[in-house]
């Protein structure tokens, strides 16, 4: 978040800082939990992180790993590993979970998509997560953004796969997936985030079953294409709710499913109900494979782009034993 100088009688000047979440300002305080010991990290400080931190400061790029205050910041960048966030810092969705800044955002930045492939270049990337912040205030939600991004990465780093983590496109007044799925991304990703019972508070900018039919349409229009979804525990959903969920994606076709611990950003956020334990995690793991999902990643420290290099591999890999069978 950028701080604004204002003058003030005179050469005085005063620092105006500008909320990073406007429409939180005025809801209730809710009791942060204390994490357990399995949750906690240490503060980045490796050569690695410090490195991957000039880079992105030098060719002036959002990352998702600082604007959502991701924990997994100091392992990932340790080994150059970074998510980059396109279309400026400023999410025009309140979401209760999220940690991005929200407001209006500023108008794109057309030279953008070029500094985030020479990003890619520069940390030498074999795979990159591409997301974005909503755009609801853009005519296409932001998809020929996206496209363009992974067409100069792709001009950039023929080698690089790409996986786009896109918003839900609600608003939009054009069909975004012919422009998504025409640059040819090597992974379609798109998160539910949770259960539908919880969308009004914690996802109230978005419609559970809209995104569902986001990643049902692009196994329908490109069925060659990885389609990953993700969720988190830990808001107060129901053990049954999650299956569900589970049985919904498969509907679609979703070949990957993340599954992770919510982390409460501040007591102004949609409050934390509980930790979810590793044993949890790992049955939730068992049952998703049992209901036929090709790759799944299920532990507290899950996120959408965590270990998503190795990742894509395991799923080619998988793939090719499943065609090969």
């Amino acid at each position: 978040m950028k701080d604004d100088l204002k003058n003030n009688r005179g050469d005085d000047l005063i620092k105006v800082v500008r909320p990073r979440h406007p429409e939180k300002i005025n809801k209730p305080n809710s009791r942060l939990l204390r994490k357990p010991s399995w949750l906690k990290v240490k503060a980045p400080n490796s050569a690695g992180f410090f490195e991957t931190k000039k880079i992105v400061q030098d060719h002036d790029v959002f990352t998702v790993c600082e604007e959502a205050s991701c924990p997994n910041i100091g392992s990932c960048w340790a080994k150059k590993h970074a998510t980059f966030m396109i279309m400026g810092g400023i999410c025009t969705r309140a979401c209760g979970f999220c940690n991005v800044t929200t407001g209006k955002p500023k108008k794109l930045d057309l030279f953008e998509p070029a500094r985030v492939a020479n990003a890619v270049s520069k940390l030498g990337l074999k795979h990159v997560v591409i997301t974005s912040v909503d755009r609801d205030d853009l005519e296409d939600g932001g998809a020929n953004h996206f496209a363009k991004t992974v067409g100069l990465i792709r001009m950039k780093c023929p080698k690089t796969s790409v996986e786009i983590l896109t918003p839900d496109f609600l608003k939009s007044n054009q069909d975004p997936l012919p422009v998504l799925l025409g640059c040819l991304p090597d992974v379609f990703n798109h998160n539910l985030e949770t259960v539908p019972r919880l969308y009004q508070e914690v996802r109230p900018g978005s419609r559970y079953y809209a995104s569902l039919r986001l990643l049902d349409r692009v196994k329908e229009l490109e069925p060659k294409i990885f389609t990953k979804s993700g969720m988190m525990v830990g808001l107060g959903e129901e053990f049954k709710e999650i299956l569900q969920v589970m049985d919904d994606l498969r509907a679609a076709k979703v070949d990957f499913l993340t599954i992770g611990q919510y982390l409460q950003p501040t007591k102004k956020h949609y409050p934390l109900d509980r930790f979810v334990s590793v044993e949890e995690f790992n049955k939730l793991k068992k049952i998703a494979y049992g209901k036929g999902f090709l790759m799944v990643s299920s532990s507290p420290f899950t996120r959408s782009s965590f270990h998503a290099d190795d990742d894509y591999q395991e799923l080619l890999k998988k793939k090719q034993v499943n065609v090969s069978g």
